[in-house]
């Protein structure tokens, strides 16, 4: 536990201290009742805190995170992000998983080598998320998909950021962080039928300030990487 505290920055353990106190607040407040909303969301916030190191375990983390986030959507009627966090999300950060234990930097399993895609990449992957995004538009809508132009738009962030995450770019946590936005527009909608979904709505905003943080330090890592290199 010692050498797991000091792992962290003061910035870092004082950012994920405060992430749980608001998620466990907020539970409190508004719902009580589904614990699984509580435990997702601590499971999600730990492993943003473990993303912003390159560490695989926050990668192994997001898997969880998504299987347990795809059946919070389904109480909700919220298809696409059902099968996009449980047939999409969670399969492809497994890969990730896998991309990052391939990749240590320095052979140190606790963080990831940085990388960069090039523009060639870049553009492949814009052509490529225009499809997915497309086919699941269809998909969607044939489940009747609740606010379905936003739910769309969660499955064309979700792929990127998933992608980039196996691409090690520290892009993965920008575009996850548009994704946030999405997602706290989606809940913050389902709050007008249910109160207890302020808890999932809370919960992008604090993932949204933490995989900010992320985009910064990995901009440092990857700075730092180059420099040792």
């Amino acid at each position: 536990m010692k050498r797991l505290f000091n792992y962290f920055s003061a910035y870092e353990r004082l950012l994920w201290f405060l992430s749980v106190v608001i998620i466990v607040t907020v539970f409190l407040v508004f719902d009580r009742v589904n614990s699984m909303y509580l435990i997702s969301s601590l499971i999600g916030v730990t492993s943003l805190i473990f993303n912003a190191k390159g560490n695989p375990v926050g990668a192994a983390l997001m898997v969880v995170f998504g299987l347990l986030y795809g059946i919070i959507s389904f109480s909700f009627s919220y298809y696409g992000e059902v099968i996009t966090y449980v047939g999409m999300t969670a399969p492809m950060s497994f890969a990730a998983l896998v991309s990052w234990l391939k990749n240590p930097y320095k052979g140190k399993r606790s963080e990831v080598t940085v990388n960069k895609i090039s523009i060639k990449e870049a553009v492949f992957l814009a052509f490529l998320t225009a499809g997915v995004t497309a086919a699941f538009y269809f998909i969607l809508k044939y489940f009747n998909t609740a606010n379905l132009m936003l739910s769309t738009l969660s499955v064309a962030t979700s792929f990127a950021a998933v992608y980039l995450t196996a691409r090690r770019s520290r892009f993965f946590t920008f575009v996850y962080a548009l994704n946030d936005l999405v997602l706290v527009s989606l809940w913050a909608l389902a709050c007008k039928t249910d109160l207890k979904y302020i808890s999932v709505a809370v919960c992008f905003v604090v993932f949204f300030v933490n995989d900010l943080y992320g985009f910064f330090n990995w901009g440092r890592m990857g700075k730092r990487q180059k420099q040792e290199g």
